[in-house]
């Protein structure tokens, strides 16, 4: 490939490609060093990319970060319902997924905004609309159809029944920094399903 005098070939991102790169940039900054290291000026080098993009793009560090939890591919705003005809099976696909997830820099950005108490409020509820509730709401919707086939109890049906999974995951991964697929059946077989059993 040929170019003429004076100039070079394009390497610079656009469109969605730079911006999933700027949330990319922006979760491993949080997940490495904490909420100050989105500060635009910090930010943008690591994301390859000038500070005046994010500033023509976002008002503020924490609008760019609510954008990167709501986007589809990077962030959270994605869910995927598990339908493998049985509720271990579906416990154990979504929960593999969960914990992959908390491996990412994604989700070691997620720990980082739990436990940041300096974080902005509107961040604290974008994690549970983003996050913890559809977590919640998809397994609640697999213990519902659990019930229906008779493999669950349906006093078990419950938000607080269908939370236990995710929140015993996240405490795991904060304590050890990951978890196993062999964690993920421990909790599956020991607590989930003796918990959801019909009675």
């Amino acid at each position: 490939m040929t170019f003429r005098p004076g100039t070079e070939p394009s390497t610079r991102r656009r469109g969605s490609e730079l911006t999933r790169a700027i949330y990319q940039a922006a979760f491993e900054a949080l997940a490495e060093q904490g909420f100050g290291a989105l500060a635009f000026d910090k930010l943008a080098p690591r994301a390859g990319t000038g500070k005046s993009v994010l500033y023509r793009r976002w008002s503020s560090p924490d609008e760019l970060l609510l954008a990167a939890l709501r986007d589809p591919v990077v962030g959270f705003g994605g869910q995927h319902v598990p339908d493998t005809g049985s509720l271990r099976g579906d416990l154990l696909e979504l929960l593999n997924r969960f914990a992959a997830v908390l491996s990412e820099p994604r989700g070691r950005a997620l720990h980082q905004l739990l436990n940041d108490r300096g974080r902005p409020p509107r961040l604290a509820a974008a994690i549970k609309e983003l996050v913890i509730v559809p977590h919640r709401d998809i397994l609640l919707g697999c213990l519902r159809a659990a019930a229906e086939r008779g493999e669950a109890d349906p006093a078990r049906v419950t938000p607080l029944v269908a939370s236990v999974g995710p929140r015993m995951l996240l405490g795991e991964s904060a304590d050890k920094g990951f978890v196993t697929a062999e964690d993920v059946v421990t909790l599956v077989d020991e607590i989930l399903l003796p918990l959801a059993a019909p009675r």
